[in-house]
C-alpha cells in the first residue's frame, strides 16, 4: 500500500496537485525533493562530464545540467543556477520516438515531490547529448520572471 501512496504523492507533486489524505507520503516526497534542491542524486553527473564537453558546464537558459547517464537521452536533466539551486527538471524526448507513440513511464520518480511552477515545451534540433530532433519538456521550479535573471537566455527556449 505504501508504494501506491508514494506514487500518488509523486504524481500529484509533478503536476502541482494537492495531496489530500496522504500527509505521510507527501512529507516523504517533500523531504526527497528538498534533498535534490541541495545536491543531485548520487547517480547523477554533470552533463559536461558525461559528454566530455566542458562547453556544456553551464548552458544559458537551462543552467548547470546533471543527469543519470543510464537515463539518456530522455533524462531527467536537473538544472541548477549559478548559486547551486535546483531551478528546473528537463526531459529531452527524441521526436522519432514521439512519432512512434513511445511511452516514457515514470520519468519523474527520481525527482518526485517537487512543486512545479510552470512547464515549457520546445522542439529542438540536434545538439550534444541528443543528436537528433527532439522535444524539451522543462518543468520549472521558479517563476518565469526569474528564469533569465538566474540562468541567462538560451535562444531556442525564449
Amino acid at each position: 500500500m505504501s508504494s501506491i501512496v508514494s506514487r500518488l504523492a509523486v504524481l500529484a507533486a509533478l503536476f502541482g496537485l494537492p495531496v489530500i489524505g496522504f500527509a505521510g507520503a507527501a512529507t516523504a516526497a517533500q523531504d526527497h525533493a528538498a534533498h535534490h534542491h541541495d545536491a543531485p542524486p548520487a547517480k547523477f553527473v554533470k552533463i559536461a562530464d558525461a559528454l566530455k564537453n566542458p562547453g556544456l558546464a553551464f548552458i544559458p537558459g537551462l543552467g548547470e545540467l546533471w543527469v543519470d547517464p543510464a537515463t539518456l537521452p530522455a533524462g531527467p536533466f536537473l538544472g541548477y543556477d549559478k548559486e547551486g539551486k535546483l531551478v528546473n527538471v528537463t526531459y529531452m524526448l527524441p521526436s522519432a520516438q514521439v512519432d512512434k507513440n513511445k511511452a516514457w513511464n515514470n520519468l519523474g520518480t527520481a525527482v518526485g515531490g517537487m512543486k512545479i511552477d510552470h512547464t515549457d515545451v520546445h522542439v529542438s534540433g540536434a545538439h550534444p547529448g541528443v543528436m537528433e530532433k527532439h522535444v524539451h519538456v522543462i518543468n520549472w521550479l521558479i517563476p518565469h520572471a526569474d528564469e533569465v535573471k538566474r540562468l541567462g537566455t538560451y535562444p531556442h527556449l525564449h
